[in-house]
């Protein structure tokens, strides 16, 4: 079924539920998970007061969420590839799905609701609208294992 699965990770906990369900996804289907961190510099200045880096160390953001998703992949016997990209979050995401032969894309939602979902624009919204490839949103609430 799916060979190539691309979790895009920012280390947030959205992102945290979509690797815990694209590793499970993986596992079941016996593919390889790709992790992919993008230092998204027009993003840079709103995250600033997110994350205890300023923006010109959005890398080691970057590290560590990429680190995390190993650390949980490996824990579970999943085999990964990770990478970390400049440029427009979107774009490269689905960018990086095209080069790499990618199956399914996996990424987290924070599962606004009313008017926030159509005033809000997410990464997310812009991948599931450009991508080629299948794209599982996952809402940081919902468990990654079906007995959860």
């Amino acid at each position: 079924m799916y060979r190539e699965i691309l979790v895009p990770t920012d280390g947030s906990d959205p992102a945290r539920a979509a690797i815990d369900h694209a590793v499970t996804l993986a596992g079941l289907c016996d593919a390889r998970v790709h992790g992919l961190f993008v230092t998204d510099s027009g993003t840079a200045d709103k995250i600033e007061g997110k994350y205890p880096q300023p923006a010109d160390q959005l890398e080691s953001v970057g590290q560590e969420a990429i680190t995390e998703l190993e650390r949980v992949a490996t824990s579970e016997g999943v085999e990964t590839t990770v990478h970390i990209a400049g440029g427009t979050a979107h774009e490269e995401i689905v960018q990086y799905a095209d080069e790499n032969d990618i199956d399914v894309i996996v990424m987290g939602t924070r599962g606004r609701q009313g008017v926030d979902r159509y005033l809000l624009g997410s990464v997310t919204e812009r991948v599931v609208r450009t991508a080629d490839q299948a794209v599982l949103t996952v809402d940081e609430s919902t468990p990654a294992h079906p007995a959860d």
